[in-house]
């Protein structure tokens, strides 16, 4: 298997228009021991409707692919292009604009706001983009996500599971075109887990939304459309069509 820069352009994937197109994209930091790569020359391309998982181990730089994919995180170097935005090209506050029209994000620690409800805490990117029925909308989500008796309860009062069930109605609720969900099962016994994962590609399925997943688990991996493997800052060559069949024969 070669490790390095893998060209992924849509003329090699045969796919529709690009959601993500990422150019030889580079992460470098600076710390006390000196300057670290963290990203070493992305090159991938995500078509639109895509189920992408992104798995390798720890510190192969799969959330900082993810933090640079949702505009939290600039690149050293590189092209990034997410949902026809340039983001190098966008300041602080126009990155947030795009995130919020373009963007939904699931994290494994739920990053649910403590003082609200859950109606309030889904109903947060529809207020911030002006939304008239915004707390309509919110309650409506929740209700897709089984979630409609806990309209009103605060994180606290709420299990595990059904903390993530709130961060994945806020996530769709703005009907983004790209999910982005960073090892969403990791704080979650099995069976919960299962249930979410169940329920995020319902919902993926149900919107057409492109998702981009990172997880440990091989088994969720392969519900994906594509597998990319990282490490240590690089993209590993996807398997071909016919090295998948012949793993599954």
């Amino acid at each position: 298997m070669t490790i390095g820069t893998v060209d992924l352009s849509p003329s090699r994937r045969g796919a529709a228009h690009s959601i993500v197109d990422l150019r030889d994209v580079h992460l470098n930091l600076r710390s006390a021991a000196g300057e670290v790569n963290i990203l070493r020359g992305i090159s991938l391309d995500i078509s639109a409707g895509d189920t992408v998982s992104i798995v390798g181990p720890s510190g192969a730089g799969k959330s900082t692919l993810m933090m640079i994919v949702g505009g939290l995180e600039s690149a050293s170097s590189g092209q990034v292009q997410v949902a026809g935005h340039d983001l190098s090209a966008l300041g602080e506050d126009a990155l947030a604009e795009f995130r919020r029209d373009n963007i939904g994000i699931v994290f494994q620690a739920f990053r649910l706001i403590p003082t609200m409800t859950a109606m309030e805490n889904v109903a947060i990117p529809l207020e911030l983009a002006g939304e008239s029925d915004a707390f309509g909308q919110a309650r409506e989500s929740l209700e897709r996500v089984g979630l409609a008796d806990r309209v009103q309860h605060y994180p606290d009062q709420l299990s595990g599971g059904e903390q993530q069930r709130v961060a994945i109605a806020r996530a769709f609720v703005s009907k983004p075109a790209l999910l982005l969900a960073d090892e969403p099962t990791g704080n979650l016994d099995r069976a919960t887990g299962d249930s979410v994962v169940e329920l995020l590609f319902d919902l993926q399925t149900r919107h057409g939304t492109t998702l981009v997943l990172i997880t440990h688990d091989e088994t969720l991996a392969t519900r994906c459309d594509r597998i990319i493997r990282m490490a240590d800052g690089l993209i590993l060559a996807e398997p071909t069509s016919s090295d998948t069949a012949l793993k599954s024969a």
